[in-house]
């Protein structure tokens, strides 16, 4: 069965007709399964870096490879260089496009990342977090980075997961530890009163599906098999994972937006669980059906969380159908389905 037959109506055409450049390109990458030297494909490429919101990010870029301040960038949000660069890789930016990508990258990873891979709020250890983490080895790879200190990154990441090699974070004196942020292994954040943090989780495991296999090592895998272990550790479409600030999951959960920074909804979820393989999975049927629910007659999905006015651009109306949250639920139906017909 054609996975557009999950769809209430063309949509397609729809993002296709769309005056932003950028969304065209995607569609034509992620959903037409054009040649990568496609000559339409390269078309739409170039003048996504040229005129769509590409271009506003990168002209509001520093010559040295920051955004608004210099160093580790997380501040101020949400327009410095963390997340202007997680902003570019959603938005399909390429280092092959545009040498300023490449440029930030490496000022990124000379500002931002300490010791033993952590990426860090301040570039020491201590700033590391798994939400940011994930956010930016996902971002950094999707942009085209191939910096070897990038594996160092991930090989924290993978290590901060499973708890192997790391002292507690009491061992003050310990060469690797953790901190109070990335408290402990299996996602555990200080933000989340130590408990594992599924924001966080998504950001990781998203990350480590974006790695091809050849480039996952025994301690990768361990780590991506615990992720996945915590995710389906609860049915997905109910977000019952640790909130021990409130009484009930948070209603972000289920309000689909774009960019998606640290803030993450069911569809991330979905996203990397199918990335990483498991779209056939049965538990992952009822989060997929939620995701199928939420279309409108026409196929599309509104934006139900955004960032206008508080990052480089807007990307549309809230409560209104969107090009940019209707491209992330096709891309992973369209997955889904292609990992049950494989079958």
């Amino acid at each position: 069965m054609s996975w557009q037959a999950q769809l209430k109506g063309d949509s397609l055409t729809w993002l296709l007709e769309s005056e932003n450049p950028g969304v065209r390109y995607l569609v034509l990458r992620d959903l037409f399964d054009l040649s990568p030297d496609s000559p339409e494909l390269l078309a739409a490429q170039k003048d996504a870096h040229v005129q769509g919101p590409i271009a506003t990010v990168l002209a509001n870029m520093h010559p040295e490879g920051y955004w608004v301040e210099p160093g580790p960038g997380y501040l101020p949000k949400y327009t410095s260089t963390v997340w202007s660069l997680a902003l570019l890789a959603q938005l399909g930016a390429s280092i092959h496009c545009d040498e300023r990508i490449a440029n930030a990258c490496a000022y990124f990873l000379d500002q931002a990342l300490a010791e033993h891979g952590q990426i860090s709020t301040n570039g020491a250890p201590s700033g590391t977090a798994d939400c940011l983490q994930g956010n930016l080895c996902w971002a950094l790879t999707e942009l085209g980075c191939n910096d070897p200190r990038l594996e160092r990154a991930y090989d924290w990441m993978a290590h901060s997961v499973t708890g192997e090699g790391i002292a507690p974070m009491d061992e003050r004196n310990a060469p690797i530890r953790y901190y109070a942020g990335k408290c402990g292994p299996n996602f555990a954040c200080g933000a989340n009163d130590k408990q594992p943090c599924a924001w966080g989780a998504a950001k990781v495991m998203l990350a480590f599906a974006r790695l091809p296999k050849g480039r996952r090592t025994p301690q990768i895998e361990r780590a991506i098999q615990q992720g996945v272990d915590f995710l389906f550790s609860v049915n997905p479409a109910t977000a019952c994972y640790p909130s021990p600030y409130a009484a009930k999951p948070s209603g972000n959960w289920w309000k689909f937006g774009f960019p998606v920074f640290y803030v993450t909804d069911l569809l991330q979820v979905v996203e990397a669980l199918v990335a990483l393989g498991y779209g056939n999975d049965p538990r992952l049927a009822g989060a997929l059906q939620l995701i199928r629910d939420k279309q409108d007659a026409q196929g599309r999905w509104l934006l139900e969380y955004d960032y206008t006015g508080k990052t480089w651009g807007d990307f549309g109306n809230k409560k209104e159908p969107n090009p940019w949250v209707t491209l992330r639920a096709l891309r992973v139906l369209k997955a889904a389905n292609n990992l049950r017909s494989a079958i």
